[in-house]
């Protein structure tokens, strides 16, 4: 692995554990407090047991650390390249028009070396000017409180206008699409970007009616996990963009607990499935059902 959220996270943390060893031995709270502020709350259960263990033997039994010196973590040229070739996504350029980063690095690939094949390939066009320039309005509206006034083109093909508070943007991996969710409209809260012909501040005054606040449309689904073949390590990963919770309820098996989207619950039945006998799903009963349909169905096309 070359870098990764999660990874980088787990990096972090330990270099936070032992920055604060290299000036006193630590107890065992003072690691655990070091480790949530610095990655995830399910990483004490690896980070953790594997510095008291000494598993990774960077942390002594009374807590102090053989290191001299607080680490550092300069970025190799293989890292250096990685990264140059993810500042190439299309996608940063809707947050910046610098594109002098690490110049003289080369990339370590380009879009033309790989094909996404599970996700639409009807994408917002992130790199035309109108679109760029919607979404930094957008985004300034969010931090900065204030009303838009926006004209679409729905299913029709006709305009529809609409004047709302932005509350967020949400991004779906699957469509490869940004939506914005408001609050305020009565056309309802969620606009997608690409369909956005004009936007601009609303200089009236705006009040959100009662009732017309954007509600989340967050959903939870809450499984078992048995840990093998690295399992548990390989949903932390597949899974690291979703809001989770997870504890242990045996040697092997874990319980874990899942939010997404609900306009992604297919997306999400089908990456569960993914793992096999290695996940049983236990609430709600209503995605329970999903697994059941998409299974007999997969079944009947002789799968």
């Amino acid at each position: 692995m070359i870098f990764s959220e999660l990874y980088s996270a787990y990096y972090n943390a330990v270099a936070g554990v032992l920055k604060t060893a290299v000036k006193h031995p630590l107890k065992k709270s003072e690691i655990i407090d070091i480790v949530e502020k610095n990655a995830f709350g399910e990483s004490i259960l690896n980070i953790e047991p594997a510095l008291a263990e000494e598993r990774w033997q960077l942390i002594r039994s009374d807590g102090s650390t053989p290191l001299a010196h607080p680490p550092s973590m300069p970025l190799t040229t293989l890292e250096k390249r990685w990264l140059k070739a993810i500042y190439a996504d299309p996608r940063n350029r809707l947050f910046t028009d610098d594109e002098d980063v690490l110049p003289d690095i080369k990339p370590l690939f380009t879009a033309s070396d790989y094909s996404v094949f599970d996700k639409y390939s009807d994408g917002d066009p992130y790199e035309d000017d109108a679109y760029k320039k919607t979404f930094r309005l957008i985004l300034d509206a969010i931090e900065n409180r204030y009303p838009l006034s926006i004209d679409i083109t729905n299913r029709k093909g006709t305009i529809t206008h609409m004047v709302l508070m932005p509350e967020y943007l949400e991004y779906s991996e699957k469509d490869d699409k940004f939506r914005l969710i408001g609050s305020g409209c009565r056309y309802g809260g969620t606009v997608n970007l690409a369909r956005i012909v004009s936007c601009k501040p609303y200089p009236k005054p705006f009040e959100i009616k009662p009732g017309k606040t954007a509600q989340p449309k967050t959903r939870t689904v809450e499984f078992e996990l048995t840990d093998k073949r690295n399992a548990l390590e390989r949903i932390l990963l597949h899974f690291a963009h979703f809001e989770k919770q997870v504890e242990r309820i045996d040697t092997d098996r874990y319980r874990v607990h899942i939010s997404y989207d609900k306009d992604d619950e297919t997306e999400m039945v089908i990456r569960i499935l993914s793992y096999g006998p290695m996940i049983k799903v236990t609430a709600p009963q209503s995605f329970t059902e999903l697994i059941k349909e998409r299974l007999i169905h997969q079944k009947s096309c002789g799968h």
